[in-house]
C-alpha cells in the first residue's frame, strides 16, 4: 500500500509524487491503494498528485482507489468535479 505523507501542500507535491511513482515500480498487485489516513496539512495540490499516481497506476494496467481520503479533501474533489476518479478502497 502506498501512503501519504501528513502534510501534502505545493512545497511537498513533487517529492510525494516522486516516492509514489517509486512505490507503484515496487507495488504488485491488480489494484493501487493510496491510504490518506495521515493527511492532517493539505491544499489542492494534494488532489493533483492522487490524479497523477491514478494515471500513473492506468499506464501499468492497474486500478486505483484510495483509503480514508479525509472528509474535507473529499469535499475539495467533489467541489472540482473529480471525485469519482478517487475511488474509496474496500
Amino acid at each position: 500500500m502506498l501512503v501519504l505523507p501528513a502534510r501534502l501542500t505545493h512545497d511537498e507535491a513533487p517529492a510525494c509524487m516522486r516516492m509514489l511513482q517509486q512505490g507503484l515500480e515496487a507495488q504488485r498487485g491488480s489494484v493501487a491503494i493510496v491510504d490518506a489516513g495521515a493527511l492532517a496539512q493539505f491544499d489542492s495540490s494534494a488532489i493533483a498528485v492522487l490524479l497523477e499516481c491514478r494515471r500513473e497506476a492506468g499506464v501499468k494496467g492497474r486500478g486505483f482507489a484510495v483509503k480514508a481520503l479525509p472528509q474535507r479533501l473529499r469535499e475539495l474533489a467533489t467541489l472540482y468535479g473529480v471525485a469519482g476518479l478517487l475511488p474509496a478502497a474496500p
